[in-house]
């Protein structure tokens, strides 16, 4: 129990890590030139306590993080309230400018996705236009409102 008195509804580490492995798509927020909120939806994977994804290198949130690297990344899953379950992280973005990086993420969210398919050829032209997004968590806040049993 929460000093609150409220149930702690914060995903153990072996949920969050089931939770992440289970749901790919992420909001990605970064500020913009005037300091107002950019958020798209981003396909990722979580590795090594980081996340990876990529965009293309001229795109506004990359635009956004060559300005200022602080973003926030929201996964979530569920529809009724008591449903919701998500992962929040504050984080510092860094970008790698390198093909064979791209190449690797590709590589990876493919592997994930689908063990058995075959690695697709890219061409060379889509990752020298890219770049990867490595997110580095700063704070990670976790919820599962299952964990309320009702109870709101």
């Amino acid at each position: 129990m929460a000093n609150s008195g409220r149930p702690d509804i914060s995903l153990t580490p072996e949920e969050q890590a089931a939770f992440l492995r289970e749901n790919r798509k992420a909001a990605l927020a970064t500020l913009d030139k005037d300091g107002f909120p950019h958020l798209v939806a981003m396909t990722f994977y979580e590795k090594d306590g980081a996340f990876w994804m990529t965009s293309y290198g001229k795109a506004q949130k990359v635009l956004n993080i060559r300005r200022n690297p602080k973003v926030g990344l929201m996964v979530e899953a569920g529809d009724a309230y008591g449903e919701l379950r998500g992962v929040m992280v504050r984080g510092t973005c860094e970008l790698i400018d390198d093909p064979a990086a791209v190449e690797a993420v590709f590589a990876e969210m493919a592997r994930r996705r689908d063990p058995s398919e075959p690695r697709p050829e890219r061409p060379a032209a889509l990752t020298t236009k890219r770049v990867v997004l490595k997110v580095v968590p700063h704070k990670i806040f976790t919820w599962d409102h299952r964990k309320l049993g009702g109870r709101y």
